[in-house]
């Protein structure tokens, strides 16, 4: 039976590189896979899945309105696909989850998919909730904080490196707009935003 997978982590856990080595692995034993990256992250080309390694792959780009489900369906009715690989899986929209969700148990494809868990202020994107509710398997991949404990979170920091404590949800950015800190050293840093 096919699954679908919610990788999660903090910035720079290695999301990217997780799943191009996932994609690595398939491919290399002849079999078909699809990957698909969110149409919003600008930092690199569009359409191009790129880990902070330099490692890259071309993905299918997805915006709000995208069926993943329908295009990964009709691919699949052409030649098999053995894996569905979704990037930046924080932008997918509740409705596209279950898609995904109904990839995997009606046409028996398996779907990894890999984002963060939480915002800047520390809430769940709509994508990664309905993850969280749907998702056969749920796993952590780890980052650390620069107090050496797990980093959980992401914050949000100014040209200055300030935490950022109010704005838009989505902010594309790179190393230098975020940083991955522990859930205490986030708390006292967006606390000290706030005011």
């Amino acid at each position: 039976m096919a699954k679908l997978y919610f990788y999660y982590a903090s910035m720079n856990a290695g999301k990217s590189t997780n799943l191009l080595q996932a994609d690595f692995n398939y491919r290399e034993r002849g079999m078909r896979t699809m990957l698909f990256t969110a149409a919003i992250d600008t930092r690199t080309a569009s359409g191009v899945i790129t880990s902070r390694i330099g490692l890259e792959r071309a993905a299918i780009p997805f915006d709000t309105a995208t069926d993943l489900a329908a295009i990964a369906a009709a691919a699949h009715g052409d030649a098999p696909v053995a894996c569905v690989l979704v990037d930046e899986a924080q932008f997918l929209t509740p409705v596209q989850v279950r898609q995904l969700a109904s990839l995997a148990d009606d046409h028996r494809i398996p779907v990894l998919c890999y984002g963060l868990r939480t915002d800047f202020r520390g809430a769940l994107f709509p994508g990664s909730a309905e993850l969280l509710a749907l998702a056969d398997h749920m796993i952590e991949l780890k980052s650390v904080c620069d107090c050496g404990a797990k980093a959980t979170m992401n914050l949000r920091v100014d040209a200055a490196g300030r935490a950022v404590a109010a704005g838009a949800q989505t902010e594309i950015g790179g190393n230098d707009r975020y940083i991955a800190l522990c859930r205490r050293h986030f708390m006292e840093r967006l606390a000290a935003a706030a005011g």
